[in-house]
């Protein structure tokens, strides 16, 4: 006898051993949770996100195809990286492999659009911008880093990271981190040597003063 049950609205019909055969019903409601929570996350993040590729390319049209395949990378991965700590971290990993793959590929042929420059000056530690004005050149300096520089500068200055989300962003440790915002931030001051001061001169010169 031919046996058909409503469930959630689905038909389920029984399997040759004479139970109802949910299998499909049950992939289906999986995936379209699946889908669910991936929709919820690129409304939430998609604008930050979006934000992170337009610094790392400086080109808003290569923003959004870095920014698109790092997306469709994380929706394949999406059961193991909902699972992770961070699945900012994921898509900011493979926003960064794409831009340096980008890079590669159009390294002879690449043109930087810098007409837009990021709102606000990076929040550098140890280096101050002099006034909002030269936010161009500083922006522009920035460009001229190789891929992994200004990656680690985008991150841990103008995103505002912390060493720890900015090595886990990028797969290196955050001893690495250190190390390369140091040779990225001395890389920039020799091209724009009047654009930057370093804080640390202005609280020796101003400790010295006061034990003498």
């Amino acid at each position: 006898m031919n046996q058909t049950r409503a469930t959630g609205g689905a038909a389920v019909r029984p399997g040759p051993d004479g139970h109802p055969h949910t299998g499909g019903v049950t992939a289906r409601a999986g995936k379209e949770a699946r889908d669910a929570e991936f929709t919820a996350y690129l409304e939430a993040r998609r604008g930050r996100l979006l934000r992170t590729a337009y610094l790392l390319t400086g080109d808003p049209h290569q923003a959004e195809d870095v920014l698109q395949t790092a997306l469709a990378k994380l929706y394949l991965a999406w059961d193991k990286v909902r699972a992770a700590d961070s699945m900012d971290a994921y898509v900011r990993r493979s926003i960064v492999n794409e831009q340096t793959s980008l890079f590669r590929r159009a390294w002879r042929r690449r043109e930087h659009s810098t007409d837009q420059v990021p709102e606000g000056a990076p929040h550098l530690d140890e280096y101050a911008v002099l006034d909002a004005g030269r936010d161009r050149a500083l922006w522009e300096a920035v460009m001229t880093l190789p891929p992994k520089a200004r990656a680690v500068l985008v991150l841990r200055y103008y995103e505002q990271l912390s060493e720890a989300e900015t090595a886990d962003a990028l797969g290196i440790s955050v001893g690495t981190v250190k190390s390369q915002c140091s040779r990225a931030i001395a890389a920039l001051r020799e091209r724009v040597p009047d654009h930057l001061h370093p804080r640390h001169e202005q609280s020796t010169q101003h400790q010295e003063g006061e034990d003498r």
